[in-house]
Parts: structure tokens; sequence; C-alpha cells
């Protein structure tokens, strides 16, 4: 399933979806990765938007989720504004 993000809260409604969907906690995934606790977790879920893009991306990739960027849907947006 595609879905649009454009927003930090979008992220996290989607890796809490595919958390929950594999049947893991928050502190079940934060195990899987050293150096990433449940809390650092539980921002990234709600949408903090102090998380770092790599280890959000990590923890997508765990989840098996894709994301793609497209950038010319961005920099219209930005024209735009």
């Amino acid at each position: 399933m595609k879905r649009r993000i454009v927003n930090t809260k979008d992220v996290g409604q989607v890796v809490r979806e595919a958390r929950k969907e594999q049947g893991l906690t928050q502190k079940e995934l934060a195990d899987v990765f050293s150096g990433f606790s449940r809390e650092f977790l539980s921002d990234l879920e709600n949408g903090k938007p102090s998380v770092q893009l790599d280890k959000a991306l990590a923890v997508a990739h765990t989840l098996g989720l894709r994301i793609y960027i497209e950038a010319d849907s961005l920099l219209k947006e930005e024209a735009s504004s």
C-alpha cells in the first residue's frame, strides 16, 4: 500500500501500524537495535520532529517499509507556498 507522507506524524503513524501488524511492542522493536531505546521509538511514532532521519529510516527498513521521495512534488509544493 502506498501512502503519502507529508510530516513527521505521518511517518510515526506508518511505523506504529507496521510494528503492530508484526505483533511487536516498542520494547521488542528497540531490542532489535543496539542503541535505539523504547523512548526513541515512542518519539518516532508520536511524530516528534527531533527524530533523526537516518534512525527513522533504519526503523522503517527493519519493519519492511519502503520509503520513496518524490522531489518533483516537493519542489512544486515549495514553489506554490
